[in-house]
């Protein structure tokens, strides 16, 4: 026999804040819309009781935990925020449950609701050090024995505080604390001949006086109004000479001058076409 396919109802935002606001009541901070989905901030200490009403009250009915997330905010009192991603399959509808807490208040674990969030709370509290109470099995997940600090956290070094290799000499994997080859260099992709801001090592000359030919910081157009204005306060307004113009040539006594090769002693004149015949100028060929 076939099973019947499930029946999904695609639920209003608006009907589901309502139906939410009034299934958690006093544990509620606010309910907003935000990108089209509906995030729910709970206060921690009701996180328990407002995830199952979420579940179990008709019209919302969010059986499936699909992820908890974290969010680093440092200039927050309490700068962390875990993020519950739940799934209504039937009405095919998903929000978000947001919790806010710091490093030293624990947040109630929810692994007696989904057992699955063992596993989640695990990895929050490894990557960002927040403490879920309740929990049976909260250790690292992801990083090392030993690690040292929480690395999604914004104020935790890019470099880490340690770093591991093998060593042929010991013939085990070594940790050491972080060395650099080089420090780390802030790129400015800011071209410097499109308007840097900034002086190039080198381009403090530009600020001296140079003489014409020389390296300029200056833009041809610039130099070309320079020589127009110096050629206008010559006498007569006669434009400068080209630099090259004392080794101009100006007669071509053999092809050796001009470039042009010279006829062949024995090149006899090409045979003219037969199917050509010359007709009047301006007239055209038959």
């Amino acid at each position: 026999m076939r099973a019947p396919a499930p029946v999904y109802t695609v639920a209003l935002n608006d009907e589901t804040i309502e139906l939410a606001t009034q299934a958690i009541g006093g544990a509620l901070v606010h309910a907003v819309e935000l990108v089209g989905e509906v995030q729910l901030h709970v206060h921690r200490d009701g996180l328990v009781p407002a995830l199952t009403a979420l579940r179990d009250t008709p019209g919302l009915e969010y059986q499936q935990l699909m992820e908890i997330a974290g969010v680093d905010y440092p200039s927050r009192a309490e700068r962390f925020d875990v993020v519950y991603n739940l799934l209504s399959l039937t009405r095919n509808h998903r929000v978000q449950v947001h919790v806010a807490t710091d490093e030293d208040h624990p947040i109630p674990s929810v692994t007696g609701i989904w057992p699955v969030a063992g596993w989640l709370e695990r990895e929050v509290y490894d990557l960002y050090g927040v403490l879920f109470e309740g929990n049976q099995d909260l250790r690292r997940i992801l990083t090392d024995y030993g690690f040292r600090g929480h690395p999604l956290r914004k104020d935790f070094p890019m470099t880490g505080y340690t770093e591991l290799r093998y060593s042929e000499e010991e013939k085990r994997v070594v940790y050491e604390p972080v060395s650099l080859a080089q420090d780390f260099r802030n790129f400015d992709f800011l071209s410097p001949w499109e308007g840097a801001s900034y002086v190039l090592p080198g381009d403090e000359k530009a600020a001296q006086p140079q003489a014409k030919g020389a390296q300029t910081p200056v833009s041809a157009d610039a130099v070309q109004k320079a020589d127009a204005k110096a050629d206008a306060a010559k006498p007569g307004g006669e434009p400068a000479k080209a630099s090259s113009e004392p080794y101009a040539k100006t007669t071509a006594d053999s092809t050796a001058d001009t470039g042009k090769g010279a006829p062949e002693a024995d090149a006899v004149p090409k045979p003219k076409d037969p199917d050509v015949i010359p007709s009047k100028p301006g007239a055209q060929n038959q």
